[in-house]
């Protein structure tokens, strides 16, 4: 009997979307309890309570950054090595990212980052500290520090992307995400194995400010051709 010979991907890192096959981990669905047992009165109560809680904690607004308006958009610049957040040509924020080392594209095993518009599809690691590790999803209860020797998994958190366009229709699959990783020292130059990573610093904020369905384009335009130059005070003194 033949050994199996497993091939290793090429100097991945821990927790890049993507598997040595090119594919996407998936936990195994559970099916729903047959006969779902009734809440009893006092815990009927206190779910509502902590829903209701909850419901006027989301209202209020009390994260630590201001939810971006739901008409903006994340354009993610290839050349740049930027990402930025854009509502109808006004820059609300930018970031320092890091693409894939292999260039751009979609194909399975490639680690390439795909080009076009996609969309948030899943947001995962609300309320986690900086450094966090989250492999398949969840977190595993370690801190990672910034720059800590021969670490490379996903940390604080994952914005789970899904394409748009037939260039980018197994970005998804890939598990192509944008992320916080502790190798800060690379963020402004091509590193990743096909996500998008980021400070962590920088992912949790724009975690806070974007929502299900934003869009997201990632291109190989200049985020500056996004951005309209900003009119000229009226109200200004002119000397």
């Amino acid at each position: 009997m033949k050994a199996i010979r497993r091939v290793a991907s090429p100097s991945k890192g821990e927790g890049e979307g993507e598997d040595s096959a090119g594919q996407c981990w998936r936990a195994k669905p559970r099916s729903p309890h047959p006969c779902p047992l009734p809440l009893q009165r006092r815990e009927a109560r206190i779910f509502r309570a902590v829903a209701s809680f909850v419901l006027v904690f989301v209202s209020l607004g009390l994260s630590r950054s201001v939810a971006a308006p739901l008409s903006a958009d994340m354009i993610v610049s290839v050349p740049d090595q930027e990402l930025a957040l854009v509502d109808r040509g006004k820059l609300i924020a930018c970031y320092s990212i890091s693409t894939s080392k292999f260039g751009t594209g979609d194909s399975n095993a490639s680690y390439r980052t795909p080009l076009g518009t996609l969309f948030v599809s899943a947001k995962i690691g609300d309320r986690l500290p900086a450094g966090a590790v989250i492999k398949n999803r969840i977190p595993t209860g370690e801190i990672v520090t910034v720059d800590a020797p021969g670490r490379d998994p996903i940390v604080s958190r994952v914005i789970w992307l899904r394409g748009m366009e037939a260039q980018n229709q197994k970005a998804r699959d890939r598990c192509i995400y944008i992320h916080g990783t502790p190798q800060e020292r690379r963020i402004g130059k091509p590193a990743s194995f096909g996500c998008i990573r980021m400070r962590s610093r920088d992912i949790i904020d724009l975690y806070d400010r974007v929502h299900i369905g934003t869009h997201v384009l990632i291109t190989t335009r200049r985020i500056h051709d996004f951005v309209k130059p900003e009119e000229p005070n009226l109200l200004a003194r002119s000397d």
